[in-house]
């Protein structure tokens, strides 16, 4: 099928070859203008697909599909029975959610396989992974587009993100209009909920990585175990039979949470997934010894990384403006995908060095004169952990953090959160991050409860910053005011760390959701010292 540009319809019965979708023999023929989930969007020439949601299921909403006039509806396995609807077509499907991929993906004319699709999974890492990769294709002579976390960009387009990987339609339909605007190579984050709800069904990929794996998101997945059986599904999925598998282990830790090395030992003990063979899936793994790709050398200061890199192409002498070992391993897995795509060593060595820094990660701010303020996106125990350990390297002075935890999301994660900040940084001040709907008190406690692990104690902000080389904690639930007060309070030779919100430019409190940025706070606060 060719592309669609939405002007003309669709054959549902070629639609309907595109899907795993049983009676097709029974099928009548309908002219289809549109596919949605959202009973709401459906109307003439629509196929609605009842896809079962977390909270809600498609299939409650047939009624409501029809009455706007939709064409067609594809269900679950054994729902078209006693379909009393003679004008609206019913298709019954195994799975409606990798249904519903396929079906975007026929109706769009297939735009991934007009382009080269790199996937990227993991829990931290993903969206700077993207801006290296990004910057190594243009200067490999390519015209990439990325799908993620901060937006969704293309030559000169940028669209805000809602969702780090969007629903199966915006993605199919986004994908098509890079395809059609000479994008050449698709860079995308393809998150853990965007595996398990299959809305990447349609697609498969030239290259995959794995950047790392780390507590998070267990409101949604249970345990660790299920968080990484959705990884794994990129790589044993939605990967072409001869495409490119990277995966980065911290070869350094024999522990069972080297989640990389296990991804590593079980892509290759399948033989059915063609890692070990001759021809077929290739497997490269990046590390910092014993590796394909690995780190011969590195040195880190506050203004950047240096890095003898070794690669099956040559050593590479890598120069980048990017912060700490976990930025280290950001730069390894993009390496590793440029030397799978047999990228030329000096491209790769160029595209680093000019990559433009990814918002809100580890992203430095106007600060007061000696002190160096960032604002990252840590949100989970082990990316604080990450970035603590980085700056309590690179500080002279005291480390400082400010941070809280979001609401109506994994609880678990808070006191581990509070135990990590109070065991690495100086000072601690907790504050709130995006409540939702739970109150700020409550979020905060939480965490607290795992600052009284360690030894800091609990002092007033003012005094806490006032008094010579004193540590400790405190409590400010405005975020604002923990932004200016700590900044103002800072001292030559400090660093303050802003976390868990990073690009963001918004709050979502239980009154409602207002603009809020990190970095806009912290530089205002910033400029009134400086003035």
């Amino acid at each position: 099928m060719g592309k669609n540009n939405n002007l003309t319809a669709v054959s549902l019965r070629k639609l309907a070859e595109e899907m795993e979708v049983v009676n097709l023999d029974m099928l009548q023929d309908k002219a289809i203008r549109s596919i949605t989930a959202d009973s709401r969007q459906a109307g003439p020439g629509s196929l609605f697909v009842a896809v079962p949601g977390l909270t809600v299921d498609g299939h409650d909403y047939l009624e409501a599909a029809v009455k706007k006039g939709c064409a067609a509806v594809l269900v679950g396995k054994g729902r078209c029975r006693g379909w009393k609807h003679v004008k609206v077509a019913c298709l019954e499907a195994a799975d409606t959610p990798k249904a519903l991929g396929q079906a975007a993906a026929g109706f769009h004319g297939h735009p991934a396989r007009r382009m080269l699709m790199i996937g990227i999974t993991g829990t931290n890492g993903k969206t700077t992974t993207t801006y290296l990769l990004e910057s190594v294709i243009r200067q490999a002579g390519g015209n990439p587009g990325v799908i993620g976390t901060v937006n969704y960009r293309y030559n000169t387009v940028e669209i805000p993100a809602p969702f780090t990987t969007p629903d199966p339609v915006s993605l199919h339909r986004i994908l098509a209009e890079m395809a059609d605007n000479g994008v050449s190579h698709v860079i995308m984050e393809t998150s853990s909920h965007a595996l398990e709800q299959k809305r990447v069904a349609g697609i498969r990929f030239d290259a995959a990585l794995f950047t790392n794996l780390s507590r998070d998101h267990l409101d949604f997945h249970g345990d660790m175990d299920s968080y990484f059986a959705s990884k794994k599904m990129l790589f044993t999925e939605y990967l072409k039979q001869d495409g490119k598998a990277v995966v980065i282990c911290d070869d350094r830790d024999d522990s069972d949470t080297d989640w990389g090395r296990r991804l590593l030992y079980e892509l290759r003990a399948d033989k059915a997934l063609g890692y070990t063979g001759k021809k077929g899936r290739t497997l490269v793994d990046c590390g910092f010894s014993g590796t394909k790709v690995a780190v011969r050398e590195a040195r880190e200061s506050l203004s950047g990384t240096v890095a003898s890199l070794a690669t099956p192409s040559g050593e590479l002498q890598v120069r980048s403006g990017l912060v700490g070992t976990f930025n280290l391993k950001n730069l390894l897995g993009a390496v590793g995908v440029a030397v799978a795509l047999r990228i030329p060593g000096e491209e790769i060595v160029a595209g680093l060095a000019c990559a433009q820094a990814a918002p809100g990660r580890l992203e430095r701010v106007q600060a007061p004169a000696g002190v160096s303020v960032f604002v990252d996106f840590a949100h989970s125990p082990d990316a604080l952990a990450n970035v603590l350990q980085t700056m309590r390297r690179l500080t002279t002075g005291r480390l400082i953090v400010i941070f809280g935890c979001g609401g109506d999301r994994d609880r678990g994660k808070r006191p581990l959160m509070g135990k990590v900040a109070g065991s690495m940084a100086d000072v601690v001040v907790l504050t709130s991050d995006n409540p939702r709907s739970e109150r700020p008190a409550a979020i905060l406690r939480d965490i607290e409860a795992g600052l009284w692990e360690t030894a800091l104690p609990r002092l007033r902000l003012e005094a806490l910053l006032h008094r010579e080389a004193m540590q400790g904690y405190d409590i400010v639930p405005s975020r604002r005011e923990a932004i200016r007060e700590t900044i103002r309070h800072a001292r030559p030779g400090d660093v303050v760390l802003v976390c868990g919100k990073g690009h963001e430019t918004y709050q979502i409190t239980p009154e409602g959701r207002f603009f809020f940025d990190d970095r806009l706070e912290a530089a205002a606060q910033a400029a009134v010292i400086n003035w």
